[in-house]
């Protein structure tokens, strides 16, 4: 489909009928597909899905669906670290969405999101092989503070760490 061409884009908060399923779907038939991951990462995305959608604070967790004409595209979360930081959880632009610039809008929501609720840093853990995703975060001004080889979801990885002061300024793309 080539959204683009058919509809604009919008990123709306994730409160639709089967959001929460297609987070969980669609983690596990784009990681399945693009990195050989098995069901064991799904189920975790549909931990934390579970997680969000049966105990979460509206002032100070949210989720979004980036979307077009009505066809979800991808998605992310906001959820309570702890009292003074948030954690970025479950980003994903679906193939039919890339090219967009969706991974980097939908990366901001959740950044402004955390800043408005008072939070002053922002952390998240991904996988070394996700270099479109850590782009996005390094462009925001995330730093790497940790990383570790461990063997998940049926393949070898590096798990990395990243976070951010979200008490730092963002003016025309550069923080200061």
């Amino acid at each position: 489909m080539d959204v683009a061409a058919h509809a604009p884009v919008v990123i709306r908060p994730l409160d639709q009928p089967g959001d929460l399923g297609w987070v969980v779907m669609a983690h596990g038939e784009v990681y399945a597909e693009e990195f050989g991951w098995d069901t064991s990462f799904e189920a975790l995305v549909a931990r934390i899905v579970t997680d969000y959608a049966s105990d979460h604070h509206p002032t100070r967790e949210a989720a979004w669906i980036a979307e077009a004409g009505g066809k979800r595209l991808g998605c992310v979360f906001c959820v309570a670290a702890d009292e003074t930081t948030a954690k970025l959880r479950i980003l994903l632009v679906h193939p039919d969405g890339r090219g967009l610039g969706l991974g980097g809008h939908l990366v901001d929501a959740c950044m402004d999101f955390a800043r408005a609720a008072g939070y002053l840093r922002m952390l998240l853990w991904t996988n070394d092989v996700l270099a479109a995703a850590r782009r996005i975060y390094l462009d925001r001004g995330f730093v790497l503070t940790h990383e570790e080889p461990h063997h998940s979801f049926g393949v070898d990885l590096v798990g990395q760490t990243y976070e951010v002061d979200l008490t730092q300024a963002r003016t025309g793309g550069v923080w200061t």
